[in-house]
């Protein structure tokens, strides 16, 4: 979404890497951001305080988790009910079953490499595009390269080339490594918005943008036991209104990027909001 005559900042992790400012804490200073923040650990907070939660944990954490992958395939345009990703058990159909399935091995395999990610980003983006494909591209596990096409419908914005694509990364893997003191939100905001950018490989982007997203709120603390999903509420919010905000971060601008922040920040809260229900459900034996 660009601003007629202002010229976009480029996004944090394509900024030189020689400054000593933390490009991260510039954004958690934009306006409306703190705010975001307060709102989301207030959603978290309320969840993780259900009395449901200190006994069935661990039924909170499976439901979030389906949940979740349901509603990250859906934006990747398998839209399908809850009861019949719940009830299927085989993926490998038709396109719409091949995406939930790499949704739901996504979410599987997003809680075995936290302690992977602050150490080598690349190594765990590699390995979740290797899930998602599933072994059905040649190009698994890698970055593209020049000349390469990438499968992403939902996303028509300019594809960056494979050169830019590698010096972004490299980017975004040098601030992830050296730490931020911005908050969760803000980190897990930029690492979606910017794979969602890049698209760095030739398929299953968004369902790895997304999954990126939910290893920094788990790894980072703030929903440690992985109940506030939040591919739900991006689902939830609807394509539209994902691509508009996703056009603020493409934008570079400090509005674009606030609204993108904010955007996600909703899709967390929702993502609460979903378990809280499920807790409800669970203390009236109704689930």
């Amino acid at each position: 979404m660009s601003t007629t005559g202002a010229t976009a900042d480029p996004p944090p992790s394509s900024r030189t890497s020689s400054s000593k400012a933390d490009p991260l804490a510039a954004l958690g200073a934009l306006p409306g951001v703190a705010e975001s923040v307060e709102s989301v650990r207030k959603a978290v907070d309320r969840v993780y305080g259900h009395r449901v939660m200190r006994r069935r944990s661990n039924e909170i954490t499976s439901e979030a988790a389906l949940r979740g992958a349901r509603g990250s395939a859906a934006l990747s345009g398998a839209d399908w009910a809850l009861e019949e990703v719940r009830r299927r058990t085989d993926f490998s159909g038709d396109d719409e079953a091949r995406v939930v399935g790499a949704a739901l091995r996504l979410t599987a395999e997003a809680g075995q490499l936290l302690s992977v990610w602050r150490q080598s980003p690349l190594r765990v983006l590699a390995r979740l595009h290797l899930v998602a494909a599933a072994g059905r591209e040649d190009a698994v596990g890698r970055p593209r390269q020049e000349g390469e096409g990438v499968d992403e419908p939902l996303v028509e914005s300019a594809l960056p080339s494979a050169d830019e694509v590698s010096g972004r990364l490299e980017g975004l893997s040098e601030l992830i490594i050296a730490g931020s003191s911005a908050p969760a939100l803000v980190t897990a905001a930029v690492v979606h918005g910017e794979l969602l950018a890049l698209r760095p490989f030739v398929s299953r982007n968004g369902l790895v943008a997304r999954a990126a997203e939910r290893i920094v709120l788990v790894g980072s603390g703030l929903d440690p036991k992985s109940v506030c999903p939040a591919e739900v509420g991006h689902a939830e919010l609807g394509r539209a209104a994902y691509l508009a905000a996703f056009d603020g971060y493409v934008s570079g601008t400090p509005e674009g990027m606030a609204a993108w922040i904010a955007h996600c920040a909703r899709a967390v809260e929702l993502g609460a909001r979903e378990s809280t229900a499920v807790c409800e459900a669970l203390q009236r034996g109704a689930a």
